[in-house]
């Protein structure tokens, strides 16, 4: 519990960082001279998409859990990774835009399992789970108007992946082996800013995924018979150059 608290003040601190920074910087080009006058008016633009990730689980478990096996308490442990993709966007109107952004993300998420010893919760375990999901995210992007080389905005979309280190059709002679399903999908929302650079845009941006499968397989093994349900739930802090 201690580790997942820690993790999570430092990515807290990481966001706010660049939240401020970002904040900062957009007043200090309010007179600046325009950079890329002519950026918005194309339709398309391309670039590429730098990220690190915070990725967690979220647990509910079987109705009878209390009384289940011999575990205690199952929790998620979350862990940081990083995503590299590509940047598709098309402008729709002056202020909206539709982004199509492929990317690979390399992640894990650990599960802490505590189990009964002479009837005691004594005995600690933590389960390791790697995925590497290639991802198809799609946001509608609202900005607003341009001040000097800056603009704010917010994204709304929804996103498919694909697991493809997913372990979930490997025969399980390991009884330590955790398996999930191998797509997910779900919702995200996110907020950035746009700076307009002499020759390119940069964006750094901040963005939460909730995911809607329940990514359990099924398997016998205790180590899966006590959660009823595994949602995704994803924190990307990322830097867009285009």
């Amino acid at each position: 519990m201690q580790i997942k608290l820690h993790s999570k003040l430092k990515l807290l601190t990481v966001l706010i960082f660049v939240l401020f920074i970002g904040a900062s910087s957009a007043f200090a080009q309010i007179n600046a001279v325009k950079n890329l006058p002519k950026y918005d008016n194309q339709k398309y633009h391309f670039g590429f998409l730098i990220g690190f990730n915070f990725a967690d689980f979220k647990i509910t478990h079987i109705p009878d859990f209390a009384t289940a096996d011999s575990i205690f308490r199952v929790e998620p442990l979350g862990q940081s990774g990083f995503n590299l993709g590509i940047v598709t966007n098309m402008r729709l109107a002056e202020n909206w835009d539709l982004r199509f952004v492929p990317d690979l993300q390399f992640s894990q998420r650990d599960l802490e399992y505590t189990f009964y010893v002479n009837g005691s919760p004594e005995s600690t375990e933590i389960k390791a789970i790697e995925s590497t999901y290639l991802n198809f995210p799609i946001d509608l992007k609202f900005k607003s108007n341009r001040v000097g080389n800056y603009r704010a905005y917010v994204t709304a979309g929804v996103k498919y992946g694909i697991d493809m280190v997913s372990q979930k059709k490997v025969e399980n002679l390991d009884s330590e082996l955790v398996k999930l399903e191998r797509q997910d999908y779900g919702y995200s929302i996110g907020v950035g800013f746009d700076f307009y650079l002499q020759m390119f845009k940069f964006s750094p941006e901040i963005k939460m995924f909730t995911g809607l499968r329940n990514l359990k397989a099924d398997d016998p093994l205790i180590y899966s018979t006590s959660i009823d349900k595994l949602n995704s739930k994803t924190f990307l802090l990322s830097f867009t150059f285009e």
